[in-house]
């Protein structure tokens, strides 16, 4: 993802998904470029579900 895209997708996660604010903050702080592992990590900790992570990749495909 690039990074002029970043605000667009945190307001995806946030406003269509949900996706609490000390989720997103936590996911971003573990890794270095967390562009391309965030939807993973949100997945791996729990903070979405499976159908919320293929909506993040379609979301990331367009």
């Amino acid at each position: 993802m690039k990074f002029d895209r970043l605000p667009q997708f945190l307001h995806f996660l946030q406003d269509e998904l949900q996706v609490p604010d000390d989720a997103i903050a936590l996911a971003m702080r573990q890794e270095a470029p967390f562009l391309n592992v965030l939807p993973m990590l949100l997945w791996q900790y729990g903070s979405i579900d499976l159908s919320q992570l293929e909506r993040i990749f379609e979301w990331l495909d367009l």
